[in-house]
């Protein structure tokens, strides 16, 4: 008898929670903007930027608010790194890359700048490389490179390649995904996340890859495999990008659009949303709830919130947020494609730069002709930053602003 009671009362706790869950994630998908069409899809109305930011803004507000201890323990002894307007001379900017690791103040720092993004940014997964890009003329923070492992399945990429399941299998260990890119304010207004996004493709960072990596295992299938860094991928979060297209320069292009997303993901569930129900399959045994070790990739966040969401009784398409992501590609070898597709073939790295020389050409082509369009870009402060850090969605941030703010002026 007592242990019936017991049993009842563990199927009432599961279905009360599952219940909980169900409405949980309808107000989530409500306060976005979602709603069911006529044949029960998922539809939003427009995909515009401003749309677009408004879908991650509980994310971001998430991790803005989880990072606020962060925010006031490091960011006034970081703050002095970012460039204030005046301090920037066009002419004379000589991007260096510094390679990041785990628990050091550049670590800190790499951190701290990805938060003023106002889309969040992935941790990465697998095999990573991450980069503070310096302006060596100033000393200060220019932009954030990050690549890590690629999805498994990308359509786009795999049908431009011409890749079968196994050909994947065996060679995708060849191929990352950057997925954060881009320049700091005051570079930024000059054009600076174009030069940044062109330094993928460098000397610098091939040889960096070939020695962290190249005498690793495959991703998927656990095999010594001596990888060589052939592509990058990487896709605009707001649709159709500005940056990455018409990306070109000496007659090289440096990112080729090669299509777009299906509209799939699992960025309208927040963070916290996801812990709940990650925490929802353990509770009834689901292999994904602890399924992300090296090697699972991006794909474990994605099929977990699927399987939740399944066991929780939705739909399947309820991940088609429709939002459609441009993807793009930079192959770092001249017949990287032509590896890629059959395996065979000595690397031609003929025409890759180095970081200096990529620069160079960047400040000519686009550095230097906004520097002269556009000088307002000597009224930006690095204060600023603080006001990146806010967001008026997230409990306290004015305040958190302030403070930091204030702790900085009074030293």
């Amino acid at each position: 008898m007592g242990q019936s009671n017991k049993s009842n009362k563990q199927v009432i706790s599961i279905s009360s929670r599952e219940a909980s869950l169900r409405r949980k994630v309808r107000r989530q998908l409500r306060s976005l903007g979602f709603y069911r069409s006529a044949d029960g899809t998922l539809e939003i109305d427009g995909h515009d930027k401003d749309l677009v930011r408004s879908f991650h803004s509980p994310q971001r507000t998430e991790r803005l608010s989880a990072s606020s201890n962060f925010l006031i323990r490091r960011a006034e002894a970081l703050l002095p790194h970012f460039a204030s307007g005046q301090e920037v001379s066009p002419d004379a900017i000589r991007p260096k890359l510094e390679r990041v690791y785990a628990g050091t103040w550049q670590g800190d720092l790499f951190r701290l700048a990805a938060l003023t993004w106002s889309v969040p940014v992935s941790n990465g997964f697998g095999r990573r490389l991450r980069y503070v890009v310096w302006d060596a003329h100033n000393d200060k923070l220019l932009g954030l490179i990050a690549i890590g492992d690629p999805v498994f399945n990308l359509s786009v990429r795999d049908t431009l390649i011409e890749w079968g399941v196994d050909d994947r299998r065996e060679r995708l260990v060849n191929v990352m995904d950057a997925y954060i890119l881009g320049a700091l304010p005051p570079y930024n207004a000059l054009l600076g996340g174009k030069m940044v996004a062109c330094l993928i493709r460098s000397r610098e960072v091939y040889n960096e890859f070939s020695r962290t990596y190249g005498n690793t295992s495959g991703i998927i299938s656990g095999k010594a495999k001596k990888a060589r860094l052939l592509a990058v991928t990487t896709s605009s979060s707001m649709g159709r990008s500005s940056v990455y297209n018409r990306l070109k320069l000496g007659g090289v292009r440096y990112f080729e659009p090669i299509g777009y997303t299906r509209g799939w993901g699992h960025f309208h569930i927040s963070d916290n949303l996801f812990l709940e129900l990650r925490g929802y399959l353990r509770s009834i045994g689901h292999q994904y709830a602890d399924q992300h070790r090296f090697g699972q990739g991006p794909n474990w966040r994605l099929r977990t919130t699927r399987a939740a969401l399944k066991a929780l009784g939705f739909r399947g398409d309820l991940l088609r947020h429709g939002v459609r992501r441009q993807v793009f590609i930079c192959n770092l070898a001249s017949n990287a494609a032509t590896i890629l597709r059959n395996g065979k073939g000595r690397p031609d790295l003929s025409a890759l730069l180095t970081a200096q020389q990529v620069a160079d050409l960047a400040l000519e082509r686009w550095i230097l002709p906004r520097a002269r369009r556009r000088p307002d870009y000597r009224l930006w402060n690095r204060s600023e930053v603080l006001r990146l850090l806010s967001d008026p969605v997230v409990n306290q941030s004015a305040h958190l602003a302030c403070r930091i703010e204030s702790q900085a002026l009074a030293n």
